[in-house]
């Protein structure tokens, strides 16, 4: 990761422990500092140094660069905030401080008091008047022109993927304006945060492949949650009416730029309305939240520039794979036969359960979604790959759902929510018919939800975001792993 020798062979790792030893054995171990006395960032003295010029400021951060020699010397330090130089002279801080400061490393923690001023150049710095170190980095950091480019170890190191690349930190503060966002509008909106159970006995709300883990005392297997879905139905059922989580998801899949095992989503519930009434907020969650972190409603996502002006376009399933593909699926509507043969023309994969609707989700996969960069809500889903949505009351091969498509890519999913209590327990026997011929991924018969809804479940609009796609639509970020701080990763060979 970094360099191992110095010019003279000798070991940079032991002579940082031995710098160490030398520190501990004079008493002035850093590891003893307990606190700083830090009163300003670098960046609040670099954007206003008017104000600043001339006054003491006590700062604090890590050392980036050191350079000159004999008895003056420049250092960078790096805060939060970004960089500040100091100027450090053998005059002002004495022989003994001015000596040791000379033997810190870079990479190493340290505070500096002193006035603010401008150097020949034209760079604001701070002019040290007393310096102390805070933490020893033992450590070398990577070289300093190459930094870390090496994407794996980035991700597996994250801490010194933020040292080397300061901009890294301003996607993940981005991502947290995100997420601040996207509370106050629901909270503005009188809906309840609620955290629900991550482990559950039967795995539901979605189709996927779950993690499994063992519960020692009651000596059950319990699946980690593949959705929030469920639970907060149950919710709206009790009469709250208004409800959502922001919350870690889990499933056990695949692994690409779009996905990691570990996820975080918004899912959302409003009783006395439907689907149309979700397309509405989450129009507004993605536009709000764009403005929020870069200031304006265009953006540019790797070569593709994006408008997220709501409002977004709608277009059926059925009408946007006729607009692709040729194919017109309201010609032959439930007719599997059909469909199969059409399967054969358009070169799709069919397995022997699936039927009509399964066909005509397949083509949509493999001739829409790709080419959907301007946000595009897709709506009116086939049934068979709706397993808790309600159907449309003038074509019951047809559910009330939408999928919002920016990028080429998934960002959104809602229904208006299936609130027959017969109906979901047909739709839960075909899934568990699915699952039983091999499909693991269909959803198991949840009594505890049928007995909830059987109370009687007012009409009501679900949606479903990821919140990592959207900070990578926002961001520019390529891959989900350049906006989760920590990815799953192989571990590397020991």
């Amino acid at each position: 990761m970094g360099e191992n020798k110095n010019n003279n062979g000798g070991d940079l790792l032991q002579v940082r422990r031995d710098k160490l030893a030398e520190l501990q054995a004079a008493g002035r171990d850093p590891y003893m500092v307990n606190t700083s006395d830090r009163d300003t960032l670098n960046k609040e003295i670099s954007d206003n140094f008017e104000s600043f010029e001339g006054k003491t400021v006590c700062i604090a951060g890590r050392i980036m660069s050191k350079r000159g020699k004999g008895k003056v010397m420049f250092m960078d330090i790096h805060d939060r905030s970004g960089k500040m130089q100091i100027f450090a002279k053998f005059d002002d801080l004495g022989e003994e401080v001015y000596k040791g400061l000379k033997k810190w490393d870079i990479g190493d923690i340290m505070e500096c008091t002193g006035f603010v001023f401008k150097t020949k150049m034209g760079e604001v710095s701070v002019h040290a008047t007393a310096v102390k170190l805070l933490s020893k980095s033992l450590l070398p950091l990577p070289e300093k022109y190459h930094g870390l480019k090496d994407v794996d170890l980035r991700y597996r190191q994250r801490e010194v993927d933020l040292i080397m690349n300061p901009e890294v930190r301003e996607t993940f503060v981005k991502r947290s304006k995100i997420i601040s966002t996207i509370r106050n509008i629901m909270d503005s909106k009188d809906f309840v945060e609620i955290e629900t159970p991550v482990l559950n006995t039967i795995p539901g709300g979605a189709t996927a492949r779950p993690f499994i883990t063992h519960h020692n005392t009651l000596d059950i297997d319990m699946y980690m949650r593949i959705a929030t879905e469920i639970p907060l139905k149950r919710l709206i059922i009790g009469g709250m009416e208004r409800v959502y989580e922001i919350g870690r998801i889990f499933r056990n899949e695949g692994m690409d730029t779009r996905h990691n095992p570990e996820f975080t989503t918004i899912e959302l519930y409003q009783a006395y309305t439907d689907y149309n009434g979700m397309m509405d907020i989450t129009e507004e969650l993605i536009n709000k939240s764009c403005l929020a972190v870069n200031g304006t409603e265009d953006i540019k996502y790797g070569d593709m520039e994006i408008s997220l002006k709501a409002p977004f376009k709608r277009i059926t399933m059925i009408d946007a794979v006729k607009e692709y593909s040729g194919v017109d699926f309201s010609e032959f509507m439930g007719d599997t036969e059909k469909a199969k043969e059409v399967a054969k023309e358009l070169h799709l994969e069919v397995k022997s359960t699936d039927t009509w609707g399964n066909i005509l989700a397949e083509a949509f996969d493999s001739y829409v979604e790709d080419k959907l960069i301007q946000p595009t809500f897709i709506i009116d889903y086939p049934v068979e790959i709706s397993p808790l949505t309600k159907r449309k009351n003038d074509n019951p091969l047809l559910v009330e759902r939408f999928e919002l498509f920016v990028a080429g890519g998934e960002l959104a999913n809602a229904y208006t929510e299936l609130n027959d209590p017969i109906d979901q327990r047909g739709r839960f026997e075909h899934q568990m018919m699915l699952r039983e011929a091999g499909d693991d991924e269909a959803n198991m018969i949840d009594e505890d939800f049928l007995t909830a809804m059987e109370y009687g479940m007012p009409p009501t609009g679900g949606m479903g975001m990821g919140i990592d796609r959207l900070v990578m639509m926002l961001t520019d970020s390529q891959s989900i792993r350049d906006v989760i701080a920590f990815p799953t990763m192989k571990p590397l060979d020991k």
